[in-house]
């Protein structure tokens, strides 16, 4: 699939400010397909601008600014061509241990320890968890379960701002955007001790309620031999060649895709954005 994204990002100030460092994560991960063209544009424009890529793999923009200004405005545009992951079949079947999975299965590796430890989330989760697993007969079988069940039981909804509700919140309540679906997820998955991670980018579906395109946010765990393999239990599929993710982590505070500061006197900011995508093939 061609996928290309356009977002631009503007934020504006009652008074001139100074933009402190800031760190962007809007470059789409090799992962996710051939990057055939990637471009962004800042104003005020930085006086320093290093590239790099984080211990998850994330690609960072570090800007550095000077001077004031009243204004700031980011737009990234990107154009890849993406493929549908494999994921196992009748004829070619993947095994699994049975769950809950533990460290002395011999199926976990070290370097996934960050995509296991986290929070307890509390016993109502963790029976969610149980329960479901308990009903399926394969680990595959349980993911599925826990995407389609979080999907046909939860009212979702847009929140525009706001970290992810906790998992057991967001559990109790039945509704949530799908930053706080993909928390719910990440817990479930995390108690039948699977590792599991927070990816955020963008999909090429295009419903919602209030017509936008938006960031996305969907879970993805760690599967043998297999790698990485997403989930989207805002939409009760798995993850396709219609997913791009620009920043997964153990949590959602290491994928926010902009983060920085700014300081001056008694300030009133405003946030504005704009995501145009469009997906061939």
């Amino acid at each position: 699939m061609q996928f290309t994204v356009s977002h631009v990002t503007s934020y504006h100030y009652s008074a001139p400010i100074r933009l402190g460092p800031h760190r962007l994560r809007v470059a789409p991960r090799r992962e996710a397909g051939r990057d055939i063209r990637f471009s962004i544009e800042v104003l005020p424009v930085p006086v320093a601008r290093v590239e790099e890529v984080d211990r998850w793999g994330n690609r960072i923009i570090a800007l550095d600014f000077s001077g004031e200004t009243d204004h700031f405005r980011i737009e990234s545009k990107f154009t890849m061509l993406t493929e549908a992951p494999v994921m196992p079949t009748a004829a070619r079947p993947l095994a699994l241990p049975p769950l809950p999975w533990t460290g002395g299965a011999g199926r976990i590796e070290p370097d996934l320890t960050p995509f296991l430890e986290a929070p307890d989330p509390g016993p109502e989760v963790r029976r969610f968890a149980a329960s479901l697993a308990s009903g399926t007969d394969t680990p595959l079988a349980f993911l599925t379960a826990l995407n389609e069940t979080l999907f046909t039981r939860t009212d979702r909804h847009i929140r525009a701002e706001g970290y992810a509700k906790t998992a057991a919140e967001t559990l109790a309540t039945g509704r949530g955007a799908c930053r706080d679906l993909t928390e719910l997820f990440l817990a479930a998955a995390r108690a039948q001790g699977i590792p599991a991670r927070f990816a955020s980018g963008y999909q090429a579906r295009g419903e919602s309620p209030d017509g936008r395109r938006h960031l996305h946010a969907w879970p993805e765990v760690w599967l043998p031999g297999l790698g990485w393999r997403g989930y989207d239990p805002t939409h009760g599929t798995p993850v396709t060649d219609g997913h791009v993710a620009v920043a997964v982590a153990p949590t959602q505070a290491e994928t926010m895709p902009i983060e920085g500061s700014f300081w001056g006197g008694a300030v009133q900011s405003t946030l504005d954005y704009h995501i145009g995508i469009e997906a061939r093939g």
